[in-house]
């Protein structure tokens, strides 16, 4: 009987290829750089969402002041620093007259200066009495 034999030739192992390791690992550094990718993008977006909420905060209590003064309501534009838990905001009021002589438009921007530039987070209106 005769028999089939192998061909004669170092042995072969079970493992894997130098190439096939080199393809896996660039499979998984693609995946990871957009992993990080993805979470540092996660990140900007909650701190950007911090940052418009505490300039909503500064706008609505801006608007409180001006509708408990009652007056003082001149027409005119200012811009005047403002703090909301220790970030600091630079707020625009622009103060226009109405049809009606005893009503004014208030309307209200909120900045932060970072380092990226200046960046306007909110913007409100509000048509308050003129006592």
């Amino acid at each position: 009987m005769a028999r089939c034999t192998r061909a004669e030739g170092p042995p072969r192992s079970g493992g894997f290829t130098l190439l096939e390791v080199l393809v896996a690992l660039v499979i998984i550094g693609v995946a990871l750089a957009a992993s990080m990718r993805a979470a540092m993008s996660l990140t900007t977006a909650a701190e950007d969402a911090r940052y418009t909420l505490l300039a909503t905060m500064v706008a609505e209590n801006r608007l409180h002041e001006l509708r408990l003064a009652r007056g003082g309501l001149e027409i005119g534009q200012t811009t005047t620093p403002c703090a909301q838990a220790d970030v600091e905001f630079e707020c625009q009021q622009t103060v226009r007259s109405t049809p009606n002589p005893f009503f004014r438009r208030v309307e209200l921007q909120v900045f932060r200066v970072g380092p990226d530039g200046r960046r306007r987070h909110v913007e409100m209106m509000a048509v308050l009495p003129v006592s």
